[in-house]
């Protein structure tokens, strides 16, 4: 569920009422807009500016022109101020213990040791400080995403299905590079203002369909989270997708741009980048057995001779699950026949797994014994 558009709208209640409308790029002794008690000043608009012009050219990626960058930009800051006044409101904060631990974290999962992290930081031109309150930022705002999703949260019965046959098909699950553009719609919008998105969404799959590039236009049209980064949403796994978003890639080929998709936030183009599966093949074995132990009554060389008995019934074509049922000591599988289930590696004493290996199916081994006693085995 996206929430952008539904806390675009609550950023309203905070402006100044003298304030002019906060996109009209006027300053008044630097500042560009006014956010409740809180302003942006146009050397942060700037700085802003900077480093998310550094990170494209780091990618690799044209830059887009300065007006778009700074319209997106600008609605991008006065959006993270309003939410993180919210988040101030419900009280969610993150202190600087359990900063410096998934500062260290990420340190971690990048090879790197702290100091290494910050020295690649200040090579990239990026202060290790800003770095740090940017990692505080994105996870109060992700906290406070999750907490307002959760209160508004409804699952449809088609989301169930879809979510209980991802579970079913878990042997095989699709990974998809999406990138994304999203163009808004109010909370309660009227018809006007939903043919208006459309039409909006319908002319930009034009230009992308005309040759325009899907970053460009994400960058100066989506008012996703991810437009400053081209709209790229980069890999995701088929169940961490909404069930809308893997309706519509289903059918795509890579490259494919989807035609726009409704939800309640707006309408969503879609462009699948690439794909993968991840099949992950899992050996089991189906067998079944007839254990005899030797006790205080029955000596080992008598248990042994009592299966080769057995073994010869067998080989006369008796049934094999009646005299499991009959002989066997194993209490928990005589009464199924002597049936084990499926069983992975592991499952199983190294030597029955050894035996268990060695037979074809349908094959019955010859007596063998075990730390448990003297078995009887047939791969199903």
């Amino acid at each position: 569920m996206n929430i952008t558009p539904y806390l675009s709208r609550l950023f309203l209640f905070f402006l100044l009422s003298t304030s002019q409308a906060l996109f009209a790029l006027q300053s008044i002794d630097g500042i560009i807009a006014v956010v409740d008690n809180e302003v942006i000043t146009r050397q942060e608009l700037s700085q802003r500016i900077n480093e998310i012009k550094l990170k494209i050219q780091n990618q690799g990626k044209a830059l887009p022109s300065n007006d778009v960058l700074r319209k997106q930009v600008l609605e991008r800051m006065i959006l993270d101020s309003v939410q993180m006044q919210l988040a101030k409101a419900q009280g969610i904060q993150i202190d600087d213990v359990r900063l410096n631990k998934i500062l260290n974290s990420i340190a971690k999962n990048n090879n790197m040791s702290i100091d290494q992290m910050r020295r690649q930081l200040e090579r990239e031109g990026i202060s290790f400080e800003r770095f740090r309150e940017e990692t505080r930022r994105d996870i109060i705002l992700r906290q406070l995403q999750q907490r307002m999703v959760t209160d508004r949260i409804k699952v449809s019965d088609q989301e169930i299905d879809y979510f209980l046959k991802q579970q079913n098909d878990s042997a095989s699950n699709e990974q998809y590079h999406l990138a994304h553009i999203l163009i808004g719609t109010p909370e309660a919008a009227s018809p006007a203002d939903i043919q208006k998105a459309l039409s909006k969404a319908e002319d930009i799959l034009l230009q992308l369909k005309e040759g325009a590039d899907f970053r460009q236009m994400a960058l100066k049209y989506s008012e996703g989270r991810q437009a400053l980064q081209g709209g790229d949403l980069g890999w995701r796994k088929s169940s961490e997708l909404p069930y809308l978003f893997v309706q519509a890639i289903s059918n795509l080929k890579v490259g494919d741009i989807s035609a726009p998709l409704r939800s309640a936030g707006g309408f969503h183009i879609l462009k699948l980048i690439d794909k993968k599966s991840q099949k992950h093949i899992v050996e089991q074995t189906h067998a079944r057995h007839i254990l005899i132990k030797a006790d205080a009554i029955t000596s080992d060389e008598e248990a042994r001779q009592k299966l080769i008995d057995i073994k010869n019934r067998l080989d006369q074509g008796e049934d094999f699950a009646k005299l499991a049922a009959k002989f066997s000591q194993d209490p928990g599988s005589k009464d199924n026949g002597g049936d084990l289930g499926w069983a992975s590696k592991g499952n199983f004493v190294p030597r029955f797994e050894q035996v268990m290996d060695s037979l074809q199916a349908g094959q019955i081994s010859e007596p063998f014994r075990s730390q448990f006693g003297w078995h009887i085995m047939q791969v199903l």
